[in-house]
């Protein structure tokens, strides 16, 4: 058996052995469960019949009597097996515990069992099991972890970084708290979705695959579909299909989007994530802040069993409301001591130099695009606590309302908590012949600076703006970046199921 290890070999040895005794170890039949490991200890009585299925992870032989933990998806529980009162299918009691509990069993086999409860002489709830059913025998070793709880040390846990995120399935068998990171996501977006939809509005879904990349200014994957004999993009944003359910007469519309970026990954980017999109009619920037206020201390009182502030390595975070409200370009005066108002794209390229910002020589670039590097580099890092980022230059958001009072401004703002931008959101630009200079400008721009990050023109768009859209408010969240906040992990990777990796090296 080539490039099997030792514990492989042993193992498929020992599947052919149950075989040749009678015994599927992969048995077809639905396996009678009575009960889950956290309502037993939850609801103890002594003697009370079992019956669990579940992962054994510990098995300690000793002589007449052995013991060994199992696990289901609610927790951990102690069982007993004793040589005189056990017995497995096929076999008589005495080569049931010899044989098959000695020699065939493993740690990592999915099992069922029957018996009795009782409480052992140290307090501890136990299972005395009668009958052991094998339902998927553990072909390969699990990592056995070790917890000296006295001296609080953990010995051989299963921690190299690349091998979790490859092997989501074993990371989430011996590591629980990882289990707790997933559980908390999943109840991050209820609680969500919940408030959403007690304000009456409506959740949709939006194509993922589309003509038009648009939407945002990105890097999109390309696909061809072969009976349409078109290219077709995987969704860089879902924000122009929203826009047309507003014009078309929804109130409010709100969508988990999963979007799709062909750009880079670090401890914060994965080119797949998850975006919660809203957009809600006659509603402006300064309603969405105070909603996005509202909807954070809900998910903060709802998620956090204490009301105490996030720590995430060395910051501490509170969700005290209202958040500061701070305009972009005050920010960068006062991290960096540069005025940009007015600044043209030389001036602007003069100051990225003193800055130790790289910018290309050769290569054109925007002056949205100077302006947030200077932004992202210099200034994003030292809000920890939720700020409102507000009033952007209007190069950097093309799809935004001008501001009321300063035509060269856009009603926009970026929520950011640790040193992340949480949220972005806009009074929503909704003059079709606005919309329309505006993507050409775009266009312009990612021409004259070779980019292949650009606003795709939507002519479609413009035809639905043409009807008429409703002032409107609409927001984007990072739902990965948000979860990492709740769960205080600093790397995108740790709170998705299987984020992206470069191919194992053979």
């Amino acid at each position: 058996m080539p490039n099997l290890s030792e514990q492989q070999i042993i193992r498929i040895k020992k599947l052919n052995q149950l075989r040749k005794l009678g015994i599927n170890p992969f048995p077809p039949e639905e396996y009678f469960i009575t009960n889950t490991i956290f309502n037993i200890k939850k609801n103890f009585r002594e003697k009370d019949p079992i019956s669990i299925a579940g992962r054994l992870i510990r098995l300690r032989i000793l002589g007449k009597a052995s013991f060994g933990e199992m696990k289901d998806h609610t927790g951990c529980i102690q069982i007993y097996f004793n040589k005189n009162h056990f017995y497995s299918e096929k076999m008589e009691k005495e080569e049931s515990y010899n044989i098959f509990l000695k020699k065939l069993i493993d740690i990592g086999d999915i099992i069922g069992i029957k018996g009795n409860l009782f409480k052992t002489k140290m307090n501890e709830i136990t299972i005395h099991v009668h009958r052991l059913t094998i339902l998927s025998k553990s072909l390969r070793p699990l990592p056995q972890v070790k917890i000296d709880k006295k001296n609080k040390k953990i010995y051989d846990a299963f921690s190299n970084t690349e091998q979790r995120y490859r092997m989501r399935y074993v990371d989430l068998i011996v590591n629980d708290h990882v289990r707790n990171i997933f559980l908390k996501r999943t109840r991050i977006i209820r609680e969500i979705r919940n408030f959403l939809d007690h304000k009456g509005y409506l959740e949709v879904d939006t194509p993922i695959l589309q003509s038009i990349p648009g939407g945002a200014v990105a890097r999109p994957f390309i696909t061809y579909h072969n009976s349409l004999g078109i290219p077709l993009y995987l969704r860089i944003a879902n924000e122009l299909y929203l826009k047309r359910l507003i014009i078309g007469g929804f109130h409010g519309v709100y969508e988990f989007s999963k979007n799709f970026r062909n750009e880079g990954m670090d401890r914060i980017h994965n080119p797949e994530f998850t975006v919660l999109e809203l957009y809600v009619a006659y509603k402006d920037y300064y309603w969405m802040m105070k909603f996005t206020e509202e909807l954070l201390k809900c998910i903060y009182k709802k998620v956090q069993k204490e009301d105490k502030d996030i720590l995430i390595e060395k910051n501490r975070i509170n969700f005290k409301t209202p958040f500061p409200r701070i305009p972009i370009l005050d920010s960068i005066q006062k991290n960096t001591g540069f005025n940009l108002i007015d600044m043209e794209e030389k001036e602007l390229r003069k100051v990225c130099k003193k800055l130790h910002i790289e910018i290309e020589e050769n290569i054109k670039m925007s002056k949205a695009k100077m302006i947030e590097k200077i932004f992202e580099e210099k200034c994003e890092k030292n809000y920890i606590n939720p700020t409102f980022i507000i009033d952007f230059p209007i190069e950097m958001s093309p799809l935004t309302k001008r501001h009321r009072q300063n035509k060269n401004l856009s009603e926009r703002f970026e929520l950011l908590i640790n040193g992340q931008e949480i949220a972005n959101s806009y009074s929503e630009l909704n003059d079709p012949i606005d919309q329309l200079d505006r993507f050409r400008e775009q266009i312009k721009l990612s021409e004259k600076n070779n980019t292949d990050e650009s606003m795709f023109l939507d002519k479609d768009f413009i035809r639905s703006l043409e009807f008429g859209m409703p002032p409107t408010a609409g927001i984007g969240i990072g739902i990965d970046r948000l979860v990492m906040l709740f769960t205080q992990k600093s790397s995108i990777q740790e709170v998705l199921f299987f984020p992206q990796m470069r191919p194992e090296k053979k």
